[in-house]
């Protein structure tokens, strides 16, 4: 694997890997409720985004593209111990399904792919 993107990790953890997917709204998490969300790494856009709570507790893992460790989305992922990436800058954004790596361990967050 190597590394596609970094950004502000939201806490310590060690690395996680999972199935990638794009999340734009709630009829992405609809869709994927149908399928079972564990395991999974999502893409979201919108730090402040609410969309993600019926799933959040089965997500592998959480990348953001905007905002810090004290938005929405790095509150509740904190909350949940679901390893997150914020402000994420990414060189590439995998194809849905494809196996990512969200580590949290070091000193920035790292994407790898």
């Amino acid at each position: 694997m190597q590394e596609i993107g970094t950004g502000e990790k939201v806490f310590d953890h060690g690395a996680v890997r999972g199935r990638w997917k794009v999340m734009e709204g709630p009829t992405d998490v609809l869709d994927l409720m149908d399928t079972g969300a564990e395991g999974v790494i999502v893409l979201v856009r919108d730090a402040g985004a609410t969309f993600l709570a019926p799933i959040f507790h089965e997500l592998a893992g959480v990348v953001c593209t905007g905002g810090t460790s004290r938005s929405h989305i790095g509150i509740v992922s904190r909350e949940f111990q679901v390893p997150c990436i914020m402000a994420c800058q990414l060189t590439e954004v995998p194809g849905d399904g494809v196996e990512v790596e969200v580590d949290c361990s070091g000193a920035e967050g790292v994407l790898r792919a």
